[in-house]
């Protein structure tokens, strides 16, 4: 089913790889209405998209991110729309963790290493470019190098987060990552939330910091996951948002950018609490 809008999307100013304006052109070449452009920890990719999509006055460009955290035992990813990302406090906060990941890259190629993997930090600085480092980055070098034959292994045997090669890095917990998205004029979001343990709990602590919605229609859930998403989101009266996750890179759990069925209904709800309402207007902070 293919949707109007993708609210989580990827460019190579962190780990997806295709440019931000190649992604917008990807956006409006698939009759896509709305892109959010969500890279992790990191805005750099927003001014070069948002003259991109001055191209394309049929679609809307929601300014975003997805931000990391951590809680006992695993992560939690927050999405931030509409955010102000020029405030300098929020762009300090982010420059710290994108420092974070590359420490985090360099620990994992020293464990791949001792591994037995030889993996050139050079090559993953030059995948990751001017964006933040992340574990696809690895991945991708992993697989050039013939030491896996995919992603999904490069995660699955070594640099997963139970994995021998998987390396901790700073981050923020979901409720400082909210309120931080809060401050900076953000509607905050709780992406892929399906396998998270005690989802009632956690998303009643993070209303209270401020979330505004929830990640219902993402990605290859199944219509019994959806359902069940839904019912805690309107349970906390939380907006359903959604998105492919798309990067780029290909592999079975890769999302065209909007093959997602995220309804109509949604979107609307997600615009007018954003004061976003009219959808023709092109490209938006």
């Amino acid at each position: 089913m293919t949707s109007k809008a993708d609210l989580h999307t990827h460019t190579n100013a962190s780990d997806g790889r295709l440019t931000p304006t190649q992604l917008v052109d990807l956006a409006a070449e698939a009759g896509l209405r709305i892109l959010a452009i969500t890279d992790h920890d990191s805005t750099e990719g927003l001014a070069e998209a948002r003259l991109a999509a001055e191209k394309h006055p049929d679609l809307t460009l929601v300014s975003g991110i997805e931000m990391s955290t951590d809680i006992p035992g695993s992560e939690v990813h927050m999405l931030g729309y509409f955010l102000d990302y020029e405030n300098a406090d929020f762009q300090r906060t982010l420059t710290n963790l994108r420092s974070a990941r590359r420490d985090r890259g360099r620990g994992m190629v020293v464990k791949l290493r001792d591994m037995g993997m030889e993996i050139p930090w050079d090559r993953v600085a030059e995948l990751a470019g001017e964006g933040a480092v992340g574990r696809p980055h690895v991945a991708q070098v992993m697989v050039e190098k013939g030491y896996v034959s995919s992603f999904q292994e490069a995660f699955d045997r070594y640099i997963g987060r139970n994995g021998p090669a998987y390396v901790e890095r700073v981050k923020l917990t979901p409720v400082e990552a909210v309120e931080m998205l809060v401050r900076v004029g953000a509607l905050a979001a709780l992406a892929h939330p399906s396998m998270l343990s005690n989802l009632d709990e956690l998303v009643e602590e993070l209303k209270v910091a401020g979330l505004a919605a929830m990640e219902v229609h993402y990605q290859d859930y199944d219509r019994r996951t959806r359902d069940r998403l839904a019912r805690v989101a309107e349970g906390h009266g939380l907006l359903k948002v959604g998105g492919s996750d798309y990067h780029g890179l290909g592999g079975p759990h890769e999302r065209m950018l909007g093959d997602i069925p995220l309804p109509d209904e949604d979107i609307e709800a997600f615009l007018e609490r954003a004061g976003q309402a009219n959808l023709s207007h092109g490209s938006q902070n």
